[in-house]
């Protein structure tokens, strides 16, 4: 018998809020085309799965505004900028987004 863990051994962390964004960041990544896909192992772009990304974080940057911690603040601040700066390399200019935090939702 081994004693070596397998990935199904670990239980999956949740309930970070850095952990969650940090997700989306990478989805968006992969999403742009800036990673490889791990199941594909291809590098693709995905520009609605990208955009609604960017989209996403950008509302929850806007809904949590003044109740983050500083470091969460700062952290969920450099991912949309960064998923910006990549989009707009990668996509083109962001100005015809829709700025999700005027939805009234």
């Amino acid at each position: 018998m081994s004693d070596e863990r397998t990935a199904a051994d670990v239980p999956l962390p949740g309930g970070n809020f850095r952990l969650f964004i940090t997700r989306l960041g990478y989805q968006g990544l992969i999403s742009l085309g800036m990673l490889e896909n791990p199941l594909t192992g291809e590098a693709t772009v995905h520009e609605d799965n990208a955009r609604m990304l960017l989209d996403d974080l950008s509302m929850l940057q806007a809904k949590t505004e003044g109740n983050l911690d500083p470091d969460e603040q700062e952290h969920l601040d450099k991912l949309v900028g960064d998923l910006e700066a990549a989009w707009n390399e990668r996509i083109g200019d962001t100005a015809g987004r829709e700025d999700p935090a005027q939805d009234p939702a």
